[in-house]
């Protein structure tokens, strides 16, 4: 069961990408990709606490739209926040590091069920499958969220980062791309959380 719960879990981060017209995309979803033995760890590139934050949403919310990326036939594109990512969101918060990745879920799952799952759905853009090389090209371009909120695209020297609505924290910037490509949904990893407020 937890593992099916997991699967729900990370698919609602999103996964997928643009191909040619003719070309068929496939329907794995997030759910089976970036699902891994689901533990807390060191590795700080991977997707533990995005994992952990989703299984949280849906187990107290087993109709959120979080759930809506287990279904590889709608197409999404995602922003997955890497471990390393919730570090400084964490100490920009809390004014102190995290020493693990289990107490940097621990204090980002203080803010409360809506607020994570608010944060969550800001990684989403739906009905939308982009690849890094759409990215690419697509500088100064807003992205409707999940959420309802907008992130811009900027693009610098082949780098792509994703301005949100905060203005103090670093903009986050693409990492790891094309996670799941040849699907409908896909997902980019990357090095910072977005967020859909001013944390002032």
């Amino acid at each position: 069961m937890k593992r099916l719960v997991a699967t729900a879990a990370v698919a609602a981060l999103g996964v997928g990408m643009v191909t040619p017209a003719f070309a068929k995309q496939g329907t794995k979803p997030l759910s089976e990709v970036l699902v891994d033995a689901n533990q807390f760890d060191s590795n700080g590139r991977d997707y533990d606490i995005v994992t952990e934050a989703v299984l949280a949403v849906l187990t107290a919310k087993p109709a959120s739209p979080v759930s809506v990326l287990t279904d590889g036939k709608v197409r999404a594109t995602a922003f997955v926040p890497q471990d390393r990512a919730f570090f400084p969101l964490v100490e920009a918060l809390t004014g102190t590091k995290p020493a693990s990745e289990q107490a940097a879920f621990e204090a980002v799952a203080s803010l409360g069920i809506d607020t994570v799952e608010t944060v969550l759905l800001y990684h989403v853009v739906p009905n939308a499958t982009i690849t890094v090389k759409k990215a690419l090209k697509s500088n100064k371009a807003q992205l409707e969220t999940a959420q309802g909120g907008t992130i811009t695209v900027k693009v610098k020297k082949g780098t792509v980062r994703l301005k949100d609505k905060d203005p103090d924290l670093r903009d986050p910037r693409v990492v790891q791309t094309n996670i799941n490509k040849g699907n409908k949904q896909i997902a980019h990893g990357i090095d910072r959380v977005l967020l859909p407020i001013d944390l002032g």
